[in-house]
């Protein structure tokens, strides 16, 4: 019940509207008190507040006679908080943030399973998994809808204006959050017709006497790390082909053109139906992870949480085309150098 109304007046109709009036008054004045305080001007405040400083100048006075205290000491060239106003300010702000953060979640729950959501995706990844996944999804939440970008590029997620950009790159800044997704493993792979034709591979110096396609984003350049075992070294490889297609690497391994590195999730059906065979099969680079990356601002958006809990569980850090071929779980951490 609210404490300004008398008991009598607060059960007549109309009386809980008064009290929440009240509340809403104090608000208003805690917020035009917070803005000049950060702002050191009422004018600022008032322009943030989208009033005039006329408003702004009411509401902190009000303020003021509402707690009987000065809360700034003013001037013609200032206006600085007062020992009072110090005191006060930190509770207003906080209270201000949570006041902020009820109305984002009740504006969110209502919003929850509806409208869009603007995805960034590698080919590699869009081109049948994630396209599957996303059929799954809009079947369990048909109010959600997506604006999907495909292509190779970094992106920052908050520049583009995106909810969530699925890469094999880290987050790079502090105002957006990672969650790893699952492994993205290569292997080195030539069709049947290739390998009868051309000299044996037994070892990656091998590669130096073979037409080499890579994938131009990885982040070792033409300075391979490859891992046998416990064993690690480099290896410098010269490609005749870089591109940022991996379907286009695909294609010129299944023409018999030479050796790729394909990731499994490309490879994995050519390599289960033998169109494609595995070369060097002891040796291979350190995975990436695949992340979904998201403005942190985005945290606790109701629609990235739904998504990005669907992703983890549809692509378990093990994936099923690992798994067909046979490979071994991830053991190390993501190569990082």
């Amino acid at each position: 019940m609210c404490s300004t109304i008398p008991p009598r007046v607060a059960r007549r109709p109309g009386a809980d509207a008064i009290c929440w009036g009240r509340w809403l008054d104090l608000i208003l004045s805690i917020e035009a008190f917070v803005r000049v305080a950060e702002g050191e001007s009422f004018a600022n405040a008032a322009r943030q507040m989208g009033v005039a400083k006329s408003v702004a100048t009411t509401r902190v006075k009000q303020l003021e006679e509402h707690l009987g205290v000065s809360l700034f000491h003013r001037s013609t060239r200032a206006i600085k908080l007062s020992e009072a106003g110090h005191s006060y300010y930190q509770n207003c702000r906080d209270l201000l943030t949570r006041v902020e953060e009820l109305s984002q979640r009740s504006q969110e729950e209502v919003s929850a399973l509806k409208g869009t959501l603007r995805i960034h995706v590698l080919p590699g990844f869009a081109l049948g998994h994630f396209s599957k996944a996303l059929v799954d999804f809009r079947e369990a939440h048909p109010k959600i809808e997506f604006d999907v970008h495909v292509n190779d590029r970094v992106v920052d997620p908050v520049q583009e204006g995106l909810d969530v950009a699925i890469q094999i790159y880290p987050a790079a800044s502090n105002s957006l959050v990672e969650r790893k997704l699952f492994p993205v493993r290569g292997l080195f792979c030539a069709s049947p017709k290739y390998l009868a034709e051309e000299p044996a591979l037994e070892t990656p110096l091998d590669l130096l006497h073979h037409d080499f396609a890579r994938y131009s984003y990885y982040p070792w350049g033409d300075d391979w790390p490859l891992i046998k075992g416990t064993e690690r070294f480099t290896i410098s490889l010269r490609p005749v082909l870089k591109t940022n297609s991996v379907h286009l690497l695909l294609e010129f391994a299944r023409a018999g053109a030479g050796v790729a590195y394909l990731p499994t999730m490309v490879a994995a059906p050519d390599l289960l139906e033998g169109r494609l065979q595995r070369v060097l099969p002891e040796y291979a680079a350190p995975p990436l992870w695949l992340s979904a990356v998201y403005p942190s601002s985005h945290r606790g958006t109701a629609k990235v949480k739904l998504f990005i809990d669907f992703l983890l569980t549809r692509f378990p850090s093990e994936p099923q085309w690992d798994r067909a071929l046979d490979l071994p779980p991830v053991d190390i951490a993501p190569f990082d150098d």
